[in-house]
């Protein structure tokens, strides 16, 4: 850059609502130059000017090492500009316009507001909604933008004149912090009951009390309501479960912090990391002391730390709560009171900023020092995802994912924004967050589609309403969705070949019929289907996946082709019961086949009698199965790949006959379930170095719902490592069906515009 007078810069990424403008007048000032900053439509714009001829790469460079920590510059457009001869550097008003700019994610509460609210000599101690440029919410308060205050669910309350001192002095750190509050002339807590809406005083000492008394609570967060007890009271821990009709399935824990954590779960370095985050999700943890009817059957249990003011002054005498969605079963997270949220609790502890858009808790591991996702929700969204170059594209996509796990995308201006966990949408209620989440994007977003991408399954509600919208339909195979996504998050180009092992349940196959376990050759123009697993039967379809039982014995009988052992497990089953799913089996009649990876893992989980008949939800015999295995164990059992066309097919015969000598001869479920995952392991390994052999590909891409299995996932990353492959899985995004609108996105950008 040549020395001028004066240089115009446009920045673009998260620089809006995250303290960037009071940063760039600071750093103005420091370096001694006059002109302004302000934001517009599609960023931040910047004049700076000296009456001297300058090099202003410095003030850039600065910009870029020192920019507030909650903000991400994508690029900084420059350009010489003309001299101005202003007086001082000021921020300047919003202009109004088109826009396409980034808004920050929900933010935890920062250091600075936490010792502010402790601080008995401050005016905002103990104010449960204290916040600042670099904390606070974003994303579930914001209507529109460009992010000001008149466009967030905090319009209705005007500042008292020390907040509007505050946010209008750029030295301040509260300065244009859009939901600036305090006593004064901010928003309440209220605590009521839930049967009758009256109010009780004492506000949120008396909501811990009654905590500890053994109520459930529902307490308002960012995102929605979370209901709320004490874990150590198993009675109040059974109410929420029978409020929540969860018998098992484990609850999230909130702790006051890392001490409280310390105390029931092992930490390394990375977990503690991402639990300390501004993100502040749920992360699993391995368990150091169990707490009995949180996590059963589990060797983890999620902790997250409190996001909210709101959390911490109800923390700071409980230490530890339950705190779980506030969602009937299959449903979306309560936003607001009302006569569904008041039958789930005892009480409710709620203010009056509304949430415009709720958005739970996102949960996550940490799988080779990386996070694994799975939920991706508050405190991730909308963060943008740039697109390689050679996909980008002037039109503006719009992706509607599958059905189950349900994301949508949004691709404008070559970056993709992907909206929180939906759930599933044959879920009315579900369907119509779709819905209020499409709206509310769509809306802040300023976009229009010109084209719609869909699951290619015809009866999907989100391939339906594509086919509705009378724009040019993009259809893209399940597993395929899911290896593209990988691709571009990686910032895989145009050109690249990979090997996509993507194993889940079953998703709609290009040849109609049920895929699960699938080896695909990828680049974004195409796939090919090199291999997957055996076709089983799925005895009563949709069924299959809630007994396990029923794949237990579909496995056996293609076991063994004559008469199939007995099995203890089995035994169980009502005789009749299990002579009709044999003749369903043996007369193909409601045996949908299916080569899916997830049924394979129900089957072996009840086979060694660590799934119940009847699951709760889903995965919950894989998660047993995985939370058993002996780390320790390094072989595996045998199995067949059939190599005489292609696909490859993988048989799992051999597998199931290992295991029931296992059986037979008292072998640990530890050491069954080690050799059964080191098995799939192996399979992986075989393929992948079969495909580089022949077609030189080098490049693997793990992703699928099986991949939440951070004891598959870990080993087979490590192997394959080893043998000097590339690869590459979903970090910033769950591995699971969450993924596959960011997939159907790169398949639409790929293709031929029109």
């Amino acid at each position: 850059m040549k020395k001028s007078q004066a240089i115009k810069a446009v920045v673009f990424g998260v620089v809006q609502g995250v303290g960037f403008r009071p940063f760039v007048y600071r750093l103005a000032h420091r370096f001694g130059y006059n002109g302004w900053v302000k934001n517009i439509g599609f960023g931040v714009e910047i004049h700076v000017e000296s009456r001297k001829l300058q090099d202003f790469n410095p003030f850039f460079q600065a910009l870029r090492i020192e920019k507030p920590p909650l903000s991400q510059i994508e690029k900084i457009d420059l350009k010489p500009d003309k001299f101005l001869n202003c007086s001082r550097f000021e921020i300047q008003k919003t202009e109004q316009s088109q826009s396409f700019v980034f808004i920050s994610p929900d933010i935890s509460i920062c250091d600075n507001c936490k010792k502010e609210i402790m601080d008995p000599k401050d005016r905002r101690s103990q104010y449960p909604f204290i916040n600042c440029t670099d904390c606070g919410p974003r994303y579930t308060i914001v209507k529109a933008l460009p992010y000001d205050r008149n466009q967030t669910t905090m319009s209705n309350f005007q500042m008292c004149p020390q907040c509007q001192k505050e946010f209008t002095d750029p030295l301040d750190r509260r300065y244009h912090a859009q939901p600036i509050a305090c006593p004064e002339c901010g928003p309440e807590v209220e605590l009521k009951h839930s049967s009758s809406g009256e109010n009780i005083s004492g506000g949120i000492q008396k909501a811990a009390s009654l905590i500890r008394e053994g109520a459930v609570l529902a307490v308002k967060g960012l995102g929605g309501f979370h209901l709320v007890c004490d874990p150590f009271n198993e009675q109040a821990v059974q109410k929420l479960r029978t409020i929540k009709k969860r018998k098992i399935k484990p609850f999230a824990l909130m702790a006051f912090d890392l001490n409280v954590i310390h105390e029931f779960a092992h930490m390394d370095s990375a977990e503690k990391e991402q639990l300390c985050s501004a993100r502040r999700p749920i992360v699993l943890l391995r368990k150091k002391k169990d707490i009995p009817g949180i996590a059963p059957h589990l060797k983890e249990m999620g902790f997250m730390l409190p996001y909210t003011p709101l959390h911490y002054l109800l923390l700071q005498d409980l230490d530890l709560i339950v705190a779980t969605s506030s969602n009937p079963k299959d449903a979306p997270i309560f936003k607001q009171e009302s006569k569904g949220l008041a039958r789930l609790c005892d009480y409710i502890l709620t203010h009056n900023r509304p949430i415009h858009m709720r958005a739970d808790d996102s949960v996550m591991k940490i799988v080779d020092q990386k996070p694994l996702f799975l939920r991706r929700a508050r405190g991730y969204v909308p963060y943008p995802q740039s697109v390689p170059e050679s996909l980008a594209s002037s039109q503006q996509i719009l992706a509607l994912g599958g059905e189950l796990k349900d994301t949508i995308s949004l691709y404008k201006n070559g970056y993709v924004i992907t909206s929180q966990f939906l759930g599933d949408l044959n879920e009315y209620q579900n369907y119509k967050y779709f819905e209020e989440t499409l709206e509310h994007l769509s809306h802040l977003f300023e976009f229009q589609p010109d084209a719609v991408a869909s699951d290619l399954h015809p009866d999907f509600h989100t391939t339906r309403y594509a086919q509705r919208m009378g724009i040019p339909h993009f259809k893209v195979q399940h597993h395929y969705a899911h290896a593209l996504a990988t691709m571009l998050e990686h910032q895989i180009e145009k050109e690249a070949r990979v090997l996509g092992v993507i194993l889940d349940g079953f998703g709609y196959g290009g040849d109609g019929t049920a895929w699960g376990a699938e080896f695909l050759v990828s680049d974004y123009q195409q796939y090919q289907r090199i291999g997957h697993f055996k076709y089983m039967p799925l005895p009563g379809g949709d069924l299959a996946a809630k007994q396990p039982w029923r794949m237990a014995l579909s496995y056996l009988m293609d076991a063994y082709e004559e008469k199939s052992p007995s099995v203890p497990s089995l035994s169980q089953i009502n005789s009749k019961q299990l002579r009709a799913v044999q003749q369903m089996i043996q007369k193909d009649l409601c045996t949908p086949p299916a080569s899916s990876c997830g049924r394979l893992f129900d089957a072996v989980s009840y086979l060694i009698g660590l799934s119940p008949p009847q699951v709760e939800f889903e995965a919950e015999a894989p998660m047993r199965l995985e939370a058993i295995a002996d780390e320790n164990t390094p072989d595996c059992y045998g199995f067949q790949i059939r190599e005489d066309s292609l696909p490859y097919v993988v048989s799992f015969s051999k597998t199931i006959r290992a295991i029931i000598r296992d059986l037979d001869q008292k072998i640990p479920e530890s050491v069954i379930s080690a050799r059964f995952h080191n098995t799939l392991l192996e399979v992986i390994i075989q393929i992948s170095e079969k495909v580089r052999q022949k077609q030189g590909i080098n490049t693997i891409v793990l992703a699928g719902g099986v991949f939440l299995n951070q004891y598959l996932l870990s080993r087979t990353t490590k192997k394959l490592r080893n043998l000097d492959f590339e690869v590459l899985r979903p970090v910033q995004y769950s591995p699971n069906d969450e993924l596959i609108s960011l997939g159907q996105i790169a398949y639409a950008l790929a293709r031929p515009k029109k």
